[in-house]
Formats: C-alpha cells, structure tokens, sequence
C-alpha cells in the first residue's frame, strides 16, 4: 500500500466493469459503452477511436493496431494482428535504384497501408455486442463539436511544431497562428469527424475504397509513394496463436512477430533467476542487470523479428530456457559490458494500451498507434487522416529479416499484454512508449511480482531503458541521484529521458472477491475508471 501522505494514485476498484486508458474522456466513453450493453472490446475500440480524436499525437485512425481478447476471462485467447504492409511495389531493387539509404520520417515511404480501421471492423463484427455506428459515436460527437487539450496533449504536440508546420495539411488543423493548441483550450476536427461517421455507417470499405482512399493515396502519390488503391482495397488483419511463458507461477500472453511481444517474453526467461529476494526494484544490483539483459534482449529483437509471412523467425530458440541461460551467463553482475556478445541462432547456420473488464469478465488488451507524435506528420488533405510512420522499422539491408520488401509487415513494438493463472486471466495490461515497450513489460510485471508492488505503485515507480543500439541508458529525473552515481560507476552511460518513458494501463481480476483493481499511468494525462 502506498504511502498516504504522499502525493500519488490509489489503485481504482470496482465490482462490475473497469477501462484503464490515457485520456479521461476516452475511459469515461469506454465506461458508457459497457453501461449500454457493450462487451469489453466495444468498450476497447470506443475507448480508442475517442484517443484518435483526442489524444492525436499519440494514436490515429491512421495507424495500426494489435488486440488480446479473452472471452470470459478464459485463458483461451484470442489474438488479432492488425498490422498493415508496405505497397506491392515497394521492392529492396526500387530503394537501392532510388539511391535510399534509410526511410526518412516525414516521407511516403515511411507509411505502410494502415491496419487498424479494418482491424476494428473485423474484430467489432466478430467478438462485439454493440453496432460500430453505437461505437464510434462518443469519437464522432468529440471531433466534430470539439474537446479540451489537457496537459500531456499539449506539450507533445508542442514537441512537434517544426513537423506540423513542413506539412500544410498538418498545420491548417493543429497550428492556430502558427502556434499549437494551448493546454485547456477546445479543439475541433471536422473532417475526421466526418471520416469516422463514413466508417460508422459503412464499415471498413468506407476506408480503404472510395472517397477517403482515394484522398489518402492520392497525397501520397504526390509526395513520391508507392501506394495504390489495390494496396487499400487489398488490406486484411489476421487472427493469430499467442505466443507465451511461465513468470512466477503465471502464463504472460503475447502476439507473436511481427510485433516485438516475444522479447518481452524473453526477457522475463532471463530475469526469472535473478535475485529478488531481500532487495527492492530500484536496487542498483538488479537495475544493472535488468540493463545488460536488455541489451542483449533488443540485439536479439533487432536481428530477428520481422513479419513471419516472409521471414524465418526462430521464436522457440528466442524464448527457450536454454538461450536464457546464456545470456544469463554473459552478464557480468559488477561492470556493464563493453561489447556484447553474440549467439549462435538456428538461423545462423508515441502509441495508446487500454485495458477493459466487463461485467462477464470479457477482457481485453487492447493497443493502436501511429509510432512517433503524429507518426509521419502527413494528413491526408480531405479526410483528415494523420498517418503513421511505422515504415521506419525496416531496414534497407539486403537479405536481413527485417528489410523492406513488397506487402511486407514491419517489426512492430506495439505489443498488448495478458497474464493468466490456471484457465483464467487475472490481467489485461499494456505497456506504451515505442520500443520501450517489451522492456517496459519486463519492468511492470517484475516490480508486481518479484517486489511486492500494487498495481499503480508498479506504474508510478521510476524507469530507466536501455536505447537500442546505443550505448546508452535513458532515465527519469525521479530516479535517485545516488542510483544513477552507482550506475555509471559499473560502466553505464546513462542519459536523462528526452520525455518521460513510456506510459501503462492494467486490470487486474480477483475472481474470488469479485472485484477489478486498475491502475493509469501518471505520465499520461488518463485514468482507470470502474462502476
């Protein structure tokens, strides 16, 4: 239990339903949802498309999406890959002729079809108790009559300025004389309102042919893509086999590759054994090798996951005991490593998370994303789509798993999250933050179970991140002073966080109680809200 007097959440508890998201009004329209008669992935896809309005830096209609469901609360889930690809055309030969030597944010070529209207459709047609026209409502009435900017809002959308104004579409909607909305000020746009009553009314064919396709294609072309309208009309999700491990007595649930979920997995292999007893999270002994495996965690991430449809992945070998222990073993608990090792593999031969709970116990994790603030920082001119630049994820290196190629899935670092205890889940959770996310996964998870904290303390407490392919540690302002002296002493190089890290949303299930507890990340603006 937290400490009372000092500033801080309690967790949220209730007997009936739970949402846990990032904005307040999308929590309190995902609460509306389950009222009326919605199940927890109605709730889930209003929660989120009343995000894309709202919270546009950090989501978008123009983006992609990822879905644990569990019927009932069984531990018999259902998982959905709504992930988009990259045009038919866009080949490794056309970057290499182009003379393209990386994917540049703010370009075309950073935008792969997006997935997450189609994965709304299929997933509100096939799991849902409620119309999507009931849905989307909450999203429509927010864009078109207006909504307030809260503080997270405005000083990530702040952070974009220079972006929005080298997009004129951009800027003609969150530019007002050249500045972005003030914190507290209304905010409208008429034109996704208008997109999303299309999609209300028509479902995902509203999107991905006609008069919005054709906006969104068009305004790529001209920038220089590669998309068509076959790309658009040809786009489709996929249910897919959850990928899972074993972490102190429960099975953690993921999606496996594209997405980077089975890193997280990974790395909850390899600090099974470490120590926890006797010490807390922020012990400087566990923090550095939390670090190392990390490291070496995401060296494996980088090398290997890319979209299974055209590359080999060896997942079994990424999440085996044995090459656990090895990376174990590499680490050296008193220096940071100076180059990390490597193994021999069996091939070498800004975001949203929203956790429901329904009446029924239905849970969902549920995430959507457009990757960095307002993803590409390109609006479709008519529609008022932002789109993604989730593009960015592939490498142009010729033959690796993870380069470019024609309808092809980048790695992905949006992964929800599902812990489960026997034949039933106990926690809906997600993790945000880009690739934080699968350490951010490990980070969560551990301070609840191997440290003893509830589940808004395990949110609250300070992160830190290992960058990818930097030598580098990112922390927050909150971690102690002495902590990060002790650090760098073993060897770390540790940086100050550009933002805060990451964001998280979780619900858990006491299923003999009857009662569902939530926490809400403080970095965000949201909250869990239960009735």
């Amino acid at each position: 239990m937290r400490n009372l007097e000092a500033p801080g959440r309690s967790p949220v508890r209730s007997p009936h339903g739970m949402v846990a998201s990032s904005h307040p009004l999308a929590s309190q329209a995902g609460i509306d949802i389950l009222k009326h008669g919605g199940n927890a992935l109605d709730a889930a896809i209003a929660v989120c498309a009343v995000q894309c309005v709202v919270e546009p830096q950090s989501t978008g209609i123009g983006g992609d999406c990822f879905c644990l469901l569990a019927p009932g609360g069984s531990a018999d889930l259902v998982a959905y890959n709504g992930s988009g690809q990259t045009p038919a055309a866009a080949t490794y030969e056309w970057y290499e002729q182009n003379g393209i030597t990386e994917i540049p944010r703010q370009s075309p070529h950073s935008v792969t079809v997006p997935g997450a209207i189609n994965a709304w459709h299929q997933l509100n047609a096939d799991h849902g108790a409620m119309p999507l026209a009931e849905v989307l409502a909450p999203a429509i009435s927010y864009a078109r009559d207006g909504y307030p900017i809260t503080s997270r809002v405005a000083a990530d959308i702040f952070k974009q300025t220079d972006l929005l104004n080298n997009d004129a579409n951009a800027a003609a909607v969150f530019l007002i004389n050249g500045k972005t909305p003030a914190e507290g000020t209304m905010h409208r746009q008429p034109a996704l309102a208008i997109t999303l009553q299309a999609i209300a009314e028509h479902g995902r064919d509203a999107f991905y042919r006609g008069a919005i396709a054709e906006d969104i294609v068009a305004y790529l072309q001209s920038l220089g893509g590669l998309h068509t309208l076959d790309d658009f009309s040809s786009v489709s999700g996929e249910y897919v086999k959850p990928i899972s491990t074993r972490f102190r007595d429960y099975d953690v649930y993921q999606v496996p590759p594209n997405g980077q979920g089975v890193i997280a997995l990974q790395l909850l292999n390899i600090v099974s054994e470490f120590d926890h007893h006797d010490m807390d999270a922020l012990n400087v002994k566990r923090m550095h090798m939390e670090i190392e495996a990390g490291r070496m965690a995401y060296q494996d991430r980088n090398l290997f996951v890319a979209d299974q449809r055209q590359a080999e992945v060896p997942v079994d070998w990424l999440l085996s005991a044995e090459h656990a222990a090895e990376i174990r073993s590499a680490i050296n608990p008193n220096q940071a490593l100076a180059e990390l090792p490597s193994f021999n593999s069996p091939l070498q031969k800004s975001t949203v998370t929203i956790s429901v709970v329904d009446k029924n116990r239905n849970a969902c994790s549920f995430i959507n994303s457009l990757f960095h603030g307002f993803g590409s920082v390109q609006m479709a001119p008519k529609s008022g789509v932002m789109l993604h630049n989730r593009g960015q994820s592939f490498n142009l290196q010729q033959g690796h798993a993870n380069c470019i190629g024609p309808k092809k899935r980048p790695m992905h670092t949006i992964i929800p999250g599902m812990v489960a205890k026997g034949e039933r889940v106990v926690m809906p959770y997600g993790v945000m933050g880009g690739h934080y996310q699968s350490y951010g996964h490990m980070q969560f998870l551990t301070r609840m179970m191997d440290f003893g904290m509830d589940i808004q303390e395990a949110q609250d407490a300070p992160r830190i991140f290992p960058i990818p392919e930097e030598n580098a540690v990112e922390y927050e302002s909150t971690l102690p002073e002495p902590i990060i002296s002790e650090l760098r002493a073993m060897g770390h190089t540790l940086v100050p966080a550009e933002n805060p890290i990451g964001g998280s949303q979780a619900i858990w299930i006491d299923w003999d109680e009857g009662v569902l507890t939530g926490g809400s990340d403080p970095r965000k603006d949201g909250c869990a809200i239960g009735y």
